[in-house]
């Protein structure tokens, strides 16, 4: 049996967290009470035998909460407790309810209290109603902003139909009443008919703002003849879209298409240089002259009709989300109300509930109303009708977690710890990891199995992020945008983790022992690369495709960033792939040596020595850099925010250091070493500024938390302090290129192999640090649900 504290922390919307009831804090009130009453002093922390039927929810889906459940706890109460005057307990205490800028609650305590507990009733009181006020005024404001985000998408869909009906309708080359898919359209005279034969819409750009979005422009030149006899009254797309203007005005629909994506970028530069080029000079006045119209273009049509879609999911999400902070807060009031009868043997829950039940936050049927009218138009527009189609996408069912992946995790974790226990006793016997060793096995096969190693570690540092994000409560697939219940668990994260490396150390101890008896076998460790990358580009729907796919999306939007617009998901794997520089260098040397043959003849030199593959790796050592500069420009110009030029500064620096570690690699004199320190050592000072003060939000001067910042998750503090320590240590791997630590007869291409994967430890140790900051930003707003740009924006302009 769960206790309500824990299931109430479990099941609140974590970015709303401050705007809850503050129940652990109301029950710390009362557990000072019990100190001034005598035999009731004790508090009761039992649950009640309403709690059983309560499970611990997701900490990444708080609005999977059962509310059908809580509202049949509220109604089990007993009526006493809302409707009926208790004669022996009433007037113990009398709620008061003031009306000015907005609801506020005030509770009098009267001597029928006793005596001794006259204070500390007060003072619990005037918690609850603080409580009680905090939670009035954020329904309130949320309620309100919900309303108004309804209202606009209200419009949006009635331009959306009314542009589809006009399309098709010029498109069949007969009329068709605007009406016809929405009874919220009304369908017009013969006169509505003359005007779709002569309205036509164009598709332009914008003067104003031709990278943002573009512009459908309705022209009517024959409008003034239909301006006496055309009225609608109740159509909102008739009233915004088809009012009557003069014939030496038009009214232009402007179409914002965020340009996301080259593509989008290619088209709206296109359609404005074919608009350029096509349109001749006329009098738009002379109602004789020949216009040449075009339909709007549907491909924008479609993208517009997709961000509708997308702003009713997100609409529905935020209303939701609404009515589970309702209903907790309601279950929170009546729980900490039975403590205090408990505690003072006062009956008070009947006389507070009813002002509980009377105030704004639960009398409010607004946001249910809206979400029905969301969840009916969703239903009709965007699911052709089909209501279990459209809750596929208002309420995403989550994945369940099934114990036979935690019995393959155990399975494939005890595979590998076997064969790696085993391949190192044979790797130890025949000496391979020593300078006495041949080096054609470090230099052909060793790239390989390093670089899976460091990408699947990195995976499993991801995946210890998702436990302690869990943990933390911290929502990372909302700060991601993941797609409800198609994201990786922490388990699978973890299964995949294990299942790649008991292959890979499998195929390794079976490459090693072939290769101890004198057989080449060079060809193994390639088939294993091929084998690789033939599932992660696998069409079928099979091992995580959704995942897969998405991978590679991000993977091209790094790429090619900056055309791309930048998001959360893509600088955090840009982040990822500058602690793998090491990695990426092997897979660049693994390609050169399969490609180019030398596997056959085992001949390494060609990939190592040939100065333009030479080059080409050291280029490989920059594009990380220059990937996540060129994302910092790209939102500087999309944002306008001078601090992506400082961040870009950063990625500037070291991409410096990797010029002057290149440049002492080459010429190891004294002054190749002091320019190597002297800009490592500020690229370093660079990176612990932004990764303390930016990316952490830390080094606080002003915190109440010294040196910290005002909000924490992690409970101690010198986590922090051991935290930035570590992180400090950890920036300094570059001093391995001066110092040349030497561990005995082990490889220096083992050593280097551990400064990677310590490198990879403290960008998983970063991560933690960096999602928490961003999930405080979001909760310091109170933003739980994403701000869906619209598409369609009306003004007028005089020609």
């Amino acid at each position: 049996m769960v206790k309500f504290s824990k299931q109430f922390e479990g099941q609140l919307v974590p970015e709303w967290k401050h705007a809850f009831v503050d129940y652990s804090l109301l029950k710390k009130d009362l557990k000072r009470m019990q100190h001034d009453y005598s035999p009731q002093g004790t508090i009761i922390t039992t649950s009640t035998p309403h709690d059983h039927h309560q499970q611990q929810q997701s900490v990444a889906a708080p609005s999977s909460y059962n509310l059908s459940h809580c509202r049949l706890l509220l109604h089990k109460l007993p009526a006493a407790f809302f409707g009926s005057n208790n004669a022996d307990h009433a007037g113990a205490i009398q709620v008061r309810r003031r009306v000015g800028r907005g609801e506020v609650y005030e509770t009098e305590v009267t001597p029928e209290m006793e005596t001794t507990a006259a204070t500390a009733a007060r003072e619990f009181f005037a918690r609850l109603d603080a409580q009680l006020n905090k939670v009035n005024h954020f329904y309130k404001a949320k309620e309100e902003e919900f309303l108004h985000r309804g209202h606009s998408l209200r419009k949006q869909m009635d331009i959306l139909l009314d542009l589809k009906s006009r399309s098709s309708s010029s498109l069949s080359g007969h009329h068709r009443a605007a009406a016809g898919d929405d009874p919220s359209i009304s369908s017009s005279s013969a006169t509505s008919g003359a005007e779709d034969e002569s309205t036509r819409y164009v598709t332009s750009a914008t003067d104003t703002d031709e990278s943002q979005h573009e512009t459908a422009v309705m022209r009517d030149p024959e409008e003034l003849s239909a301006e006496q006899g055309l009225e609608d009254s109740g159509s909102l797309s008739r009233q915004s879209l088809g009012r009557t203007v003069s014939s030496c005005q038009r009214k232009n629909l402007k179409i914002n298409i965020p340009l996301t994506t080259p593509c989008r970028t290619i088209s709206a530069l296109t359609d404005l240089l074919r608009d350029d080029l096509v349109s001749q000079p006329k009098n738009k006045c002379d109602s004789d002259a020949g216009i040449t119209f075009t339909t709007i273009n549907k491909t924008k049509l479609r993208h517009a009709e997709k961000m509708i879609k997308g702003a009713f999911i997100e609409l529905y999400k935020g209303l939701g989300y609404l009515t589970t902070y309702r209903n907790l807060n309601m279950m929170a009031f009546v729980k900490i109300l039975k403590k205090f009868e408990k505690v003072s043997g006062k009956q008070v829950l009947s006389v507070y509930l009813r002002a509980v039940e009377s105030s704004y936050f639960n009398s409010s049927g607004e946001a249910l109303k809206l979400m029905d009218e969301v969840e009916d138009v969703f239903v009709r527009h965007f699911a052709a009708g089909n209501r279990r189609k459209a809750m596929k996408y208002l309420k995403p069912t989550q994945r369940k977690e099934s114990h036979t992946v935690t019995f393959f995790i155990g399975l494939m974790t005890g595979c590998f710890v076997a064969l790696f226990l085993g391949y190192c006793i044979m790797a130890h016997i025949a000496g391979m990891y020593t300078q006495r060793r041949d080096s054609i096995y470090m230099e052909t096969v060793y790239p390989v199995f390093s670089m899976f190693s460091l990408m699947f570690l990195h995976l499993f540092m991801y995946g210890c992020n998702m436990v302690a994000w869990r943990k933390a409560r911290i929502n990372y697939s909302f700060i991601f945008e993941f797609a409800a219940g198609r994201e990786l668990k922490y388990r699978d994260v973890f299964l995949v983790c294990t299942a790649s490396m008991a292959v890979i150390v499998g195929v390794m101890f079976a490459h090693l022992s072939l290769a101890v008896r004198g057989f080449h076998a060079q060809a193994i460790p390639g088939f294993l690369l091929l084998g690789f990358l033939l599932l992660l580009f696998c069409p079928f729907n099979m091992v995580y495709r959704s995942t897969r796919f998405q991978f590679l999306r991000i993977l091209r939007n790094i790429v090619f960033s900056p055309l791309y617009k930048v998001v959360m998901v893509d600088f955090f794997m840009a982040d990822q792939l500058c602690s793998q520089v090491p990695m990426l260098r092997s897979l660049e040397y693994v390609a050169c040596y399969y490609i180019s043959g030398s596997y056959r003849t085992q001949e390494y030199g060609y990939c190592i020595n040939t100065k333009h593959i030479r080059d080409l790796a050291y280029a490989v050592s920059f594009l990380p850099y220059y990937w996540r500069a060129m994302q910092c420009a790209r939102r500087w110009f999309d944002e306008s925010d001078t601090g992506h030029l400082v961040n870009l500064g950063k990625y500037v620096s070291a991409m410096l250091a990797a010029g002057a570690k290149v440049a002492y690699e080459k010429d190891r004199s004294l002054g190749s070493l002091s320019l190597l320190v002297i800009v490592s050592s500020s690229a370093t000072m660079y990176q612990l500024y932004w990764d303390f003060v930016k990316d952490w939000g830390l080094l606080q001067p002003n915190s109440k938390n010294p040196w910290l910042r005002n909000d924490l998750i992690l409970k101690s503090k010198s986590i922090y302090y051991l935290s930035m320590g570590l992180n400090l240590v950890l920036r300094l791997a570059w001093l391995q290129t001066v110092i040349h630590p030497n561990f005995g007869s082990l490889d220096s291409r083992v050593t280097s192999f551990f400064l990677a994967a310590l490198e990879v430890i403290r960008r998983g140790h970063w991560n933690f640090y960096r999602l928490e900051n961003e999930h405080l930003n979001n909760a310091g707003k109170f933003r739980a649900v994403k701000t869906v740009p619209l598409p369609f924006h009306e003004a007028d302009e005089e020609d």
